[in-house]
């Protein structure tokens, strides 16, 4: 389902976005929690995130060591909903890929998390996971990239899922572009990881060639490999890695002057 496309487009072209250059504020956490002990660091951290003044909250998937079954995705989002900001969550391979009905599990997460308390546009089809919306000079788009080589190994999952992906990134890349905004892709998947398989060839391309369409405008923002970077690992893709189990914690993003800037993680 689409919100507010026309909206958003009309937005971005004349610069007017919805929150103004300066002073969005925003909180990004991920690959959390695993075990009970960081499900009560959680809690604390949410208290500390509850302080802020933030505009949205995102957490970018794996919310269990293992999620394969409904009383976790119904534990997390119970523990979510004590976030007192708008609260976005995609897909982790823990919540599907690495269970043994993935594409149940898939669908068992879109009963739980599909909706979110932000005013979005989604992608036409089946992953409403795909969403994007604009906010103090940029087009956050959210993508459906996976840890565990991204799922490689089954290929026709892996092969209908990109398509998507990659028309979603493009879609979005060109808004950016006209709208002359910057770009921030969020996701689950480190697209650096290519060991044992490398399910990533084609988005890495695809990044590279945006690279060039947004000089110095496109963020990349992940987890899966738990450990926090802010580097570019390709020329032209600033990344953001966010620090995972057994690391609870949180980054706070604000646009500055025009710049997205990020603090030092926040522990619990």
């Amino acid at each position: 389902m689409r919100k507010r496309g026309l909206s958003l487009v009309l937005a971005l072209l004349c610069g007017c976005a919805s929150v103004p250059s300066t002073g969005l504020v925003f909180g990004v956490l991920g690959d959390t929690p695993y075990t009970l002990g960081e499900v009560q660091r959680l809690d604390a951290l949410i208290d500390d995130i509850n302080r802020q003044r933030l505009d949205f909250v995102i957490h970018v998937g794996d919310i269990g060591g293992n999620a394969c079954d409904d009383a976790t995705l119904a534990a997390r989002k119970q523990q979510f909903a004590r976030i007192h900001h708008p609260f976005v969550l995609i897909p982790g391979d823990n919540e599907w890929v690495d269970c043994k009905d993935s594409l149940a599990r898939l669908a068992a997460w879109r009963r739980y998390f599909c909706e979110v308390p932000i005013s979005v546009e989604r992608q036409a089809g089946d992953y409403c996971e795909h969403m994007r919306w604009a906010s103090g000079g940029f087009l956050f788009a959210t993508l459906n990239v996976q840890g565990s080589n991204n799922n490689v190994r089954n290929a026709a999952e892996h092969a209908s899922r990109m398509r998507a992906v990659l028309a979603w990134l493009d879609e979005c890349a060109t808004l950016a572009q006209k709208g002359r905004v910057g770009l921030v892709v969020v996701m689950q998947g480190n697209p650096f990881i290519i060991l044992p398989r490398d399910g990533y060839a084609e988005l890495r391309e695809r990044l590279g060639q945006l690279a060039l369409r947004l000089p110095g405008k496109l963020l990349l923002v992940h987890g899966d490999t738990h450990t926090y970077h802010d580097d570019e690992p390709m020329a032209g893709v600033r990344r953001l890695e966010v620090w995972g189990s057994p690391i609870v914690s949180w980054i706070r993003g604000a646009v500055e002057d025009g710049e997205l800037r990020f603090s030092a993680p926040r522990y619990r």
